[in-house]
């Protein structure tokens, strides 16, 4: 089946966009920029080599794990980079669960001081955690997380080897003359560039950016690659329905639960304000039995 798509750009949040423009060869210099930029590393990245996207585990029977993009630099830091689209109870589980692949890579037969080479994951979500941090503070704006083994006594990263960072995308709400940085930029061509029709003021300064604007246009794709985009993006627009309509049917059988339980509140009420009235008059079994309301019940209103 072939979609009339209309947009200039391709979506960055379909594996396909994602992949095309972020886990090729011949545009790794937009990873390596993208890395580089949100990292903390003393030395900056120079180069990256791809790795074999799945991994197994130790055993043949062991469930596998097939990352979005996998590769190490020239100092044999290991990068996982995730693209997650809709939210996932488990989500966190899963980024230590594929951080376990690398490190098991590292084991060497015969005498090992068991060293490891960092490790990082980077989760760019689609969503908002929905966890007791943003519970209390709904106002948390900060969209970037970043988590590393921690002593809770000292108050001081333990080890720092393995690092997370989670990008809550719907959180960063910059708009382009707000953007402050380097990285600001990159996020924001994250979430714009499948609805623009034209590269922001800001970002054509910008040689780098410039040519990832040019990398993802649908245009520029050969027949096969646009064929795959139209079906990665089918695939994303179905999701989505079944996410809306779940999320409209939770929505509708919450407020039936909760006008029954309205209802069922205030027949309650009602029968308590009867047997109030009724105490001076009527003996407490009867009333009981005149409301629906146990003996006890009735008994306590004497208190």
């Amino acid at each position: 089946m072939c979609m009339m798509i209309k947009d200039k750009y391709i979506d960055p949040f379909t594996d396909f966009g994602f992949k095309h423009i972020f886990g090729t060869e011949e545009n790794k210099r937009f990873l390596i920029s993208f890395l580089n930029d949100l990292l903390e590393l003393e030395d900056k990245i120079v180069d990256i080599t791809y790795r074999n996207l799945e991994k197994l585990g130790l055993n043949i029977i062991d469930r596998k794990a097939i990352f979005d993009v996998y590769c190490t630099d020239e100092k044999s830091n290991n990068f996982i980079v995730e693209l997650q689209r809709s939210p996932q109870r488990y989500f966190k589980d899963r980024s230590v669960y594929y951080t376990s692949f690398p490190i098991q890579e590292q084991s060497k037969k015969g005498d090992w001081d068991y060293r490891l080479t960092p490790i990082y994951f980077i989760g760019i979500l689609e969503f908002a955690f929905d966890d007791m941090r943003l519970k209390k503070s709904k106002d948390d704006n900060r969209y970037i997380t970043k988590v590393q083994l921690f002593d809770c006594d000292k108050r001081e990263v333990f080890y720092d080897k393995l690092t997370y960072y989670y990008i809550e995308m719907p959180k960063f709400r910059k708009k382009e003359e707000e953007l402050a940085n380097h990285l600001d930029y990159w996020l924001y061509y994250l979430n714009n560039l499948s609805t623009t029709t034209k590269i922001p003021e800001i970002l054509k300064k910008d040689e780098l950016l410039e040519d990832a604007f040019g990398v993802a246009e649908f245009l520029a794709l050969d027949k096969d690659e646009q064929f795959t985009y139209q079906q990665d993006l089918k695939a994303r627009w179905d999701n989505k329905a079944c996410l809306d309509f779940a999320k409209e049917m939770a929505l509708e059988e919450g407020e039936e639960i909760g006008k029954k339980k309205g209802e069922e509140i205030g027949q309650r009420e009602a029968k308590m304000k009867i047997a109030r009235e009724l105490l001076d008059v009527l003996d407490i079994e009867t009333i009981s039995l005149k409301t629906g309301l146990s003996i006890k019940e009735i008994e306590d209103m004497k208190i």
